[in-house]
């Protein structure tokens, strides 16, 4: 089970914002800057130097080290984010005093229960500016799923339960002699950049979807919810999931870069967007696609990339047609 909650935060211009057309990279990069100024107890120290760095938040939000006693990824020097921000979709990148922004972030396990630090970031964030020329904002309202939780009025915080995403993967994947076809589209709203013979591809497979979501929700499930996905039939999965045809797509390239502040250079954060259309035996395959709706896919998630949705969804194709 991979618990997670969805906050949608609205910030209110208090000064001219200018912003790039997509503004995940500006969200999150920012963020993390006054996020470090807050919680960080040695803010000139790199986190993989840092005694604290087992105990420090912001170590686990934004570095995400696997914790020493890890059983899984020991040569990587950190896991999955536990978090995502959406920036809003629209291309708009002038905003005018008293307009408002609205984009969602999701906190995934642990991470859920450090929600009033992102709250109070933000709103320190406001005051130090964002975008060309750091037009300042205000933290207007913070909602979820059990309705408003913070106003720039009273400046208090109520508390949020976490929601919960069940993976109900089937033990066996055997697809022989199965007649239940299906039409599954998919729309990519957000660069998408996933990897496979380690080249960033844009002529997707269905399997490499698969890869991609199957390690994602695995790696969050064991490092962020104290699960453990040893038992998922990764193999299987993988292997039914080459037997999944593409029917049509569309995808394209999106170029798309971002300045990294801390490493003083330009990013090249491009992706694939667009839909794609797949046919066979997809429906024990809904689930992880299902949660790859919230979850994202793919390299860049915390920045919103990777963000898709189910177009159409449809079963028995086969028995229609006939």
């Amino acid at each position: 089970m991979v618990n997670y909650k969805s906050f949608i935060f609205s910030i209110k211009a208090k000064e001219p914002l200018i912003l790039p057309a997509y503004k995940g990279s500006t969200f999150r990069g920012g963020f993390g800057n006054v996020f470090k100024k807050v919680v960080c107890a040695l803010k000139k120290k790199e986190c993989l130097d840092c005694l604290l760095k087992d105990k420090c938040i912001y170590c686990y939000i934004f570095e995400t080290p696997p914790p020493s006693n890890t059983t899984i990824m020991r040569k990587y020097k950190t896991s999955p984010h536990p978090f995502i921000i959406e920036p809003p979709l629209e291309k708009k990148t002038i905003y005018k005093p008293d307009e408002q922004i609205s984009f969602e972030l999701i906190l995934i396990g642990r991470a859920i229960e450090y929600y009033p630090y992102f709250i109070y970031t933000f709103d320190e964030f406001g005051r130090s500016g964002i975008g060309k020329g750091r037009g300042r904002f205000e933290l207007h309202e913070v909602v979820t799923s059990e309705g408003c939780i913070y106003t720039s009025e009273n400046k208090k915080l109520a508390t949020v339960k976490p929601d919960e995403l069940l993976l109900t993967l089937p033990d066996a994947f055997d697809s022989s002699g199965v007649k239940n076809n299906a039409i599954l589209k998919l729309h990519f709203l957000t660069p998408t950049r996933i990897s496979f013979d380690g080249h960033l591809t844009v002529n997707l497979e269905f399997h490499m979807l698969i890869r991609t979501l199957l390690r994602r929700i695995a790696l969050l499930y064991y490092f962020h919810c104290s699960g453990d996905s040893a038992q998922w039939d990764f193999k299987g999965i993988i292997e039914m999931a080459k037997r999944i045809k593409t029917k049509d797509s569309s995808l394209k390239w999106y170029d798309w870069e971002r300045y990294s502040a801390r490493q003083d250079t330009r990013m090249k954060m491009g992706g694939f967007i667009g839909e794609i259309t797949f046919e066979g035996n997809i429906e024990p395959f809904i689930p992880l696609i299902k949660a790859g709706e919230i979850l994202h896919v793919g390299k860049g998630t915390s920045f919103g990339l990777g963000k898709y949705k189910i177009q159409d969804l449809r079963f028995n194709i086969q028995n229609q047609e006939n």
